[in-house]
C-alpha cells in the first residue's frame, strides 16, 4: 500500500465506488481558513493522492509555530504560578509578623490595664471626698479589644 492512499475495502473506496455516489469535495475550516479540495478530515491527504512539498512543508511550518507557542504558553503559565507563589509567602511573612504584634500589643495593654487598677487604688484625687465626679467602672478593654 503506498501513502496517502486508502486501503482496499475502505469507507472511501466504497462510497466512489458505488453507482452514482460521486463524493463532493465539502469545504473544511482550518485554522480560520477555509480549505477546499482535501480527502477525509484529519487525514490532511489530498483528494488525487500524494501530498505536494508545499503541503509538507506548510505542515511543518504550522506544527512548529503550534509548538513554540504551546512552549510560551506553558512558560507564561509556570511564571504566573511562580509570581503567585511568592506573592502568597510575602502574605503569610505579614500575617506572621502582625500577629505578633497583635500579641505584644495585648500583653501591654493588659499590663497598662492592670496598673491603672493600681493607680486607682491609692489615686488621691479618686479618694478625695470632695471628689463629686463619680467614676464609673469600666468594661474590661482587653475583652473588646481582642479580635474574635
Amino acid at each position: 500500500m503506498s501513502q496517502g492512499l486508502p486501503a482496499a475495502g475502505s469507507v472511501l473506496q466504497r462510497s466512489v465506488a458505488a453507482p452514482g455516489n460521486q463524493p463532493q469535495p465539502q469545504p473544511q475550516v482550518e485554522g480560520g481558513r477555509l480549505r477546499e479540495g482535501r480527502g477525509v478530515r484529519g487525514t490532511g491527504a489530498p483528494r488525487g493522492g500524494e501530498e505536494s512539498p508545499e503541503d509538507d512543508d506548510r505542515k511543518v511550518r504550522r506544527r512548529e509555530k503550534n509548538r513554540v507557542a504551546a512552549q510560551r504558553s506553558r512558560k507564561k503559565q509556570t511564571q504566573k504560578a511562580d509570581k503567585l507563589h511568592e506573592e502568597y509567602e510575602c502574605l503569610e511573612q505579614e500575617n506572621t509578623m502582625l500577629r505578633r504584634e497583635i500579641g505584644k500589643l495585648t500583653e501591654e495593654l493588659k499590663h497598662l490595664t492592670e496598673a491603672l487598677k493600681e493607680h486607682e487604688k491609692m489615686c488621691p484625687l479618686l479618694l478625695c471626698p470632695l471628689n463629686f465626679v463619680p467614676v464609673p467602672p469600666r468594661p474590661d478593654p482587653v475583652a473588646g479589644c481582642l479580635p474574635r
